[in-house]
């Protein structure tokens, strides 16, 4: 590509850009399908927006040392870092979560990576700094590309970007990915097909001893898939955890809900309800689960072709034998808190509701101490034990002291 094409690319992606910023329009095949749907999930931050947020420099840290991804990229740095120089580029590598634990750069773009926070513990998700390749690769677990005005900060409009997800060739799960960034006048070709070689001598570089269980954390015995959705998610497979992304394991909980199984467009619909989100980032989802899960997870429909338990279904189970005190105990909070799937928010605001009409119905004390851990506002059911109990009560005093604290 000569350097009046790419000019003539960049005059096009600064035009797209400033129509789409202005009144969300887009100029008909002047934007790819992937940056659109970014730049539709990056509305949450300004396109003035001037670096990425930082996260915590010893969490960083401490999770970078402890992470098979540093030992792999210790073992292949020099290659990494010569790639860096003789391109004038930064590399950087991320955690799942688009956090980056690790970068190199060449003199120059080492000085611009410095000035947006494209440095350790800099955090670039669509929802933290906007569109960025980075931020696609690992949503979508495909390499992206994204060129100059197709980033939605401003402040890195001048850069090109191609990263690749990594993965863990043991469980088939995504570990982060891996960004090549220089300027956008230094666009080349090659570009994305690097990227994916360096994936992929990082993948091959990971130690052979890694677990995906949590040391001192036992998993569940049975084999087959546990989701933990209720407060905090987990997921395990024949007793080993699964590190998924959010994205994920909402899939997985939709899937989990629906053992009849789903089309895509029915999951889509469930997942995503009306915002703009192509089928082809969900099929790249699901494509990646398929892979964690060892194939167990059927097409047309989607269906996941083993045992699944969830705590949602323990806790319906238990309210429906009548055992209010078993059922919130089970119960950990809210359905995945912040998911902004319509289905999982309608299965959550079900289940709150199902669980605190268990409990004005039958006030039992230490259910409802427990569940005003969950909700320390919801002074309605407090009200209501403390009605029922005899005066001297162990608990009342509790509840006493839960209601005051609430007001």
């Amino acid at each position: 590509m000569t350097a009046d094409d790419l000019h003539e690319r960049r005059v096009k992606a600064v035009r797209a850009w400033t129509q789409f910023v202005a009144d969300g329009a887009h100029e008909g095949e002047a934007v790819r399908p992937e940056i659109l749907d970014s730049w539709q999930l990056s509305g949450v931050v300004s396109p003035a927006v001037m670096h990425a947020p930082l996260a915590d420099e010893g969490d960083t840290a401490e999770f970078w040392n402890s992470s098979p991804l540093q030992t792999a990229v210790a073992r292949v740095q020099d290659e990494l870092r010569r790639t860096a120089e003789d391109g004038d580029l930064v590399i950087a590598v991320t955690d799942e979560q688009t956090r980056i634990l690790w970068t190199y750069g060449g003199r120059v773009m080492r000085r611009k990576a410095e000035t947006v926070n494209f440095v350790p513990g800099g955090r670039w998700d669509e929802r933290s700094v906007g569109t960025n390749a980075l931020a696609i690769a690992g949503r979508t677990g495909a390499p992206s590309m994204v060129f100059s005005a197709e980033h939605y900060a401003e402040v890195v409009h001048n850069w090109v970007c191609w990263a690749a997800p990594v993965f863990d060739p043991v469980t088939g799960r995504s570990l982060g990915v891996i960004d090549l960034s220089t300027t956008w006048d230094r666009t080349h070709p090659i570009g994305l097909a690097t990227a994916r070689v360096m994936a992929r001598l990082i993948e091959a570089a990971l130690p052979s001893d890694r677990r995906t269980t949590f040391t001192g954390s036992a998993g569940p015995a049975e084999p087959g898939l546990t989701l933990t959705l209720l407060g905090t998610a987990e997921v395990w497979l024949d007793g080993q955890r699964l590190l998924l992304n959010r994205r994920q394991t909402e899939i997985l909980a939709l899937l989990a809900l629906h053992p009849e199984g789903l089309s895509v467009e029915h999951l889509h619909a469930l997942l995503y309800g009306d915002a703009a989100v192509t089928t082809s980032t969900l099929k790249a989802e699901v494509s990646h689960l398929r892979a964690a899960l060892a194939g167990q997870l059927s097409s047309r429909p989607y269906r996941l072709t083993m045992p699944v338990e969830t705590d949602v279904e323990e806790v319906q189970r238990l309210l429906r034998r009548g055992d209010v005190r078993a059922a919130v105990r089970a119960y950990g909070g809210d359905l995945l808190p912040g998911t902004e799937s319509p289905a999982l928010v309608q299965m959550g605001d079900y289940l709150a509701v199902s669980v605190r009409e268990a409990l004005l119905a039958d006030p039992d004390p230490d259910a409802v101490l427990r569940y005003s851990d969950l909700a320390p506002y919801d002074t309605a059911v407090v009200e209501v034990c403390l009605a029922s109990l005899p005066t001297h009560h162990p608990v009342a005093p509790l509840l006493k002291g839960k209601l005051a604290s609430a007001r």
